[in-house]
């Protein structure tokens, strides 16, 4: 899945080696290598053990996988205890369709963390320099935070823009804060360029990214990566300051259930 150091887009942090170590949801690589084999059987099913030879992967991490694309409908488990294609793969792939598809998997997904979490979640992508928010998923009991200044010019101060800024090289970074400046927000809001890429190169890239009441008064929020290919992407939440006591558990749930958007996201 990811391509090689020397085809990374200028500005994008180079990929992790593959000794890296490995983020708390499912591979895609490895989701790919799975539904890859059991494609080549066609509609008969592959045992498991078959699976575990053509795929190369440890019995432990072959479960995970198979539980995850049967959750997501991507596999079908057969009564004999085989696996074949499931109906989001063959709706996918049926033509003009496909986006609808991507469009409703990903909507499903957002909606199932937010229940999960029981936080708003939003998807966000950096895209032509800047930050996007692309997709929110909320509800009455769930409220989207409020957008009172435009999220393009507060990554200093979101979850979602830090987020994907850690995911840029330092220049693209000092680039990105060179076009929108560090302004205050809140009281919690660092406003220093300096302390700012600080935080950013301290972040680790397998724990979220937060946001403690830095961009609004009130609210609290978690994101963690996104990256299909050589998009920058994340998933992030919010919830009100009054339940920052749930914000670790949110983050950590969102954090292993990214993976099925990620899924959805690369198909």
């Amino acid at each position: 899945m990811h391509p090689n150091p020397g085809d990374q887009p200028p500005g994008r942090r180079p990929e992790p080696a593959d000794d890296a170590p490995a983020a708390p949801f499912p591979s895609v690589r490895h989701a790919f290598r799975v539904l890859e084999a059991a494609a080549r059987h066609g509609g008969e099913g592959v045992p498991v053990a078959l699976l575990a030879r053509e795929t190369g992967l440890p019995p432990g991490q072959l479960a995970q996988l198979l539980l995850t694309l049967r959750r997501q409908r991507y596999l079908e488990r057969l009564e004999d205890g085989s696996y074949t294609i499931g109906e989001a793969v063959a709706l996918l792939g049926a033509g003009g369709s496909r986006m609808r598809a991507v469009h409703d998997k990903l909507l499903r997904g957002m909606n199932d963390l937010r229940k999960a979490t029981r936080a708003a979640i939003y998807l966000g992508r950096y895209e032509d320099g800047e930050v996007r928010v692309t997709q929110v998923a909320d509800a009455p009991g769930t409220p989207r935070v409020n957008e009172w200044v435009d999220f393009r010019s507060a990554a200093h101060a979101t979850a979602i823009g830090k987020c994907l800024l850690t995911q840029l090289d330092h220049d693209a970074r000092r680039e990105h804060l060179s076009r929108h400046r560090t302004a205050r927000l809140t009281s919690r809001t660092l406003t220093s360029e300096r302390a700012v890429l600080a935080a950013l190169d301290r972040q680790v890239a397998t724990v979220p990214t937060l946001d403690l009441q830095e961009y609004a008064v009130g609210t609290v929020c978690a994101a963690v990566p996104l990256t299909a290919g050589r998009e920058v992407g994340c998933v992030a939440l919010s919830l009100p300051v009054h339940q920052t006591h749930r914000l670790r558990a949110a983050a950590e749930k969102l954090n292993t259930e990214a993976g099925n958007l990620l899924l959805a996201l690369s198909l």
